[in-house]
């Protein structure tokens, strides 16, 4: 149901970025969406990983520069069927996480000082299993293309105000209202549905790394431990590149409080995702112990 609703959402966004294109210029305008939205989403796909990874700093590490960190990715990408990503660290005192690359073979996962400083083990485990999770279900790809689709689409209409507004572009059916329209509600829409499928993912991964753990409460005590930090301490990376709020396992902009905190709201509620996980937990053998153990 999940991949069902993701695949609506996905769909619409397209739709969006079609539309959007057809309000600039027509028909010929709708084919100039498409042609870039092609263009957008190949860049994406072969350099997203290495982009976001270079916005934030990130340190490739090993076993010998970080022992535990890097066993546990390995311990749980065996049990999960999945090949070793390579394993990153952030410089950044508040606790958060992320995964990227455009496939399984080619995935990253990415995690704080903060969360390694302030985490133990078990809840460590927990939050490593979800981010695998997004790499199995190639939520890291999809997250990725809706960034890129979304991004552009605030471009199209950023271009239709600059240069559709002004002149009254003939080929655009609606005219200037049409421009209006782009300029103040495609991007809107287009946030919304990238929030709405990020929601839909997050879910997701909760349910499948408390699996791949065995112990949903293991992720439950770090999500309330991420989200204690990420509205305590801010994330400077983060404040600067508010567009990848989303690939965190906890929104790192909630220390901004009413400014771009709420703005992208990228994440289900932290006490939803706890609700769940705990009536998981419920239903699963409260005796069986971690893959590692």
């Amino acid at each position: 149901m999940n991949v069902l609703k993701t695949g609506i959402l996905m769909a619409g966004l397209t739709a969006l970025f079609l539309g959007a294109g057809y309000l600039i210029g027509g028909q010929a305008g709708m084919v100039f969406a498409l042609l870039m939205a092609l263009g957008t989403n190949a860049f994406a796909y072969w350099n997203a990983d290495k982009m976001v990874l270079s916005m934030y700093g990130a340190r490739e590490v090993d076993e010998t520069s970080a022992p535990d960190f890097v066993h546990l990715v390995r311990t749980l990408s065996q049990n999960a069927g999945l090949p070793m990503p390579r394993c990153y660290i952030v410089d950044t005192p508040q606790p958060n996480a992320f995964a990227t690359g455009r496939s399984p073979e080619h995935a990253a996962v990415a995690a704080t000082t903060g969360l390694l400083q302030r985490l133990n083990n078990e809840e460590l485990a927990g939050v490593l299993a979800h981010e695998l999770s997004h790499v199995k279900n190639r939520d890291t790809l999809t997250m990725t293309l809706t960034a890129t689709i979304a991004g552009a689409i605030s471009m199209l209409a950023n271009f239709a105000f600059f240069f559709g507004g002004s002149r009254g572009n003939r080929n655009n059916p609606l005219g200037f209202v049409g421009v209006i329209l782009l300029v103040v509600l495609a991007p809107l829409a287009a946030m919304l549905v990238q929030m709405a499928i990020s929601r839909t993912r997050e879910f997701e991964a909760d349910r499948s790394g408390a699996q791949l753990s065995g112990r949903p409460m293991w992720l439950a005590s770090a999500l309330r431990r991420i989200e204690s930090g990420a509205e305590e301490i801010d994330n400077p990376q983060a404040d600067a590149h508010p567009a990848t709020a989303h690939m965190f396992i906890i929104n790192p902009l909630q220390a901004l409080g009413g400014n771009f905190g709420n703005l992208f709201t990228t994440h289900p509620s932290t006490e939803e995702r706890i609700a769940r996980l705990t009536a998981m937990d419920a239903q699963m053998n409260g005796t069986k112990t971690g893959p590692w153990e």
